[in-house]
Parts: C-alpha cells; sequence; structure tokens
C-alpha cells in the first residue's frame, strides 16, 4: 500500500511538473503574441496616420483653390494663399490649415473631411489665440472659416451662428453656404 501511494505522489509530482512546463510555454507564447500584436498595432498605427495625412492633404487642395474664387465673389478679393501654415512660440504651436491674405484681410480656413462642432470650437480658440502667432497681421481684419466634405451634429448651422464662413462640398465644386445676409464675426 505505501509502494502505491508512494507512485501515485510520484505521478502527481510528474502531472505538476507537466502543467508547470506547459504553463510556461503558454506564458511564452502569450507574451510572443502580445509583442507580435503590439508591433501590428504600430506598423497599423502609422499606416492609418500616412493614410489620413494623405487625405487631409487632398481635401486641403480641393478647397484651396477655391478660397480665392469664393471670397473674390463675396467682395473680399485675396493675393494669395497659404497651405499648413505653422507658428510655434513659448513653447506652443498652432497651424492653419488654408491663410487667403491680402493687404486688408486675412481669412483662416479650417478644413475637414467631416465637420463637427468639436471642430468649430476648436477653429474658435485657434483664431482667439491667431494675433499672438502671426503679429505681422496685426493691422488686418481677420475672418473665419471652416470647409468639410460633409457636416454632422449640423455644424454648417453652428458654424453659421458663430461667424464663420462655412465652405461645403457641392458636387464637384466647394461653395459657400452662408446667405448674402451674413456678417462674419472679425478676430
Amino acid at each position: 500500500m505505501a509502494e502505491r501511494t508512494e507512485e501515485q505522489i510520484e505521478e502527481i509530482w510528474d502531472i505538476l511538473r507537466e502543467t508547470a512546463q506547459s504553463a510556461r510555454e503558454t506564458k511564452k507564447q502569450m507574451q510572443e503574441t502580445d509583442s507580435r500584436m503590439r508591433e501590428l498595432d504600430e506598423r497599423l498605427t502609422k499606416q492609418i496616420t500616412e493614410l489620413t495625412g494623405s487625405w487631409s492633404k487632398f481635401v486641403e487642395s480641393m478647397v484651396e483653390p477655391s478660397v480665392v474664387r469664393l471670397f473674390k465673389e463675396r467682395g473680399v478679393e485675396m493675393e494669395g494663399t497659404q497651405q499648413r501654415v505653422k507658428r510655434r512660440r513659448d513653447g506652443k504651436e498652432i497651424e492653419i490649415d488654408i491663410l487667403g491674405i491680402n493687404k486688408e484681410w486675412v481669412v483662416a480656413v479650417e478644413v475637414k473631411t467631416t465637420l463637427k462642432v468639436e471642430d468649430v470650437n476648436e477653429h474658435i480658440e485657434r483664431l482667439d489665440r491667431f494675433r499672438n502667432f502671426f503679429p505681422e497681421y496685426n493691422d488686418r481684419k481677420v475672418m473665419g472659416a471652416v470647409a468639410g466634405m460633409r457636416m454632422e451634429e449640423e455644424a454648417d448651422k453652428y458654424a453659421y451662428r458663430r461667424g464663420f464662413f462655412v465652405l461645403a462640398q457641392s458636387g464637384e465644386n466647394v461653395i459657400i453656404l452662408n446667405d448674402e445676409k451674413f456678417r462674419p464675426r472679425l478676430w
């Protein structure tokens, strides 16, 4: 009987050793899987960022030529435009997607594939800081505009009420949605 008990104990120890070895192998496989998943996540994030950046540039390149034409139709003739204008000051940064400029006016345009209310609020904050980052335009009137290929949450109406020109895609063209009664907010 004692012999049988010792055999059973030895069998139990063998099972425990095998289970421990199996657990170590499983843990190692999980760590390898985690590592591969992290690498895949990093690669996908990079590819999505590149794709999003390319798409944003494409949308901006559709809107930018329209800015001169559209504002000329509203009596504000632009001498030129600049895309993706960045400035840094005191450790902070600002970026304007499109700047339309003449001797009297500056139009700062925020371009989004899908315009949301949050984007409008962020552009308000950006324009509130505009003169600190672009002091060379302190002698000019600054207007804001937002452009979107799609509008969510009635962002176009919200932007209009907040004093922005609203640019949107209409077929193959970009148009200003604001009616003739609209008076822009000046920053």
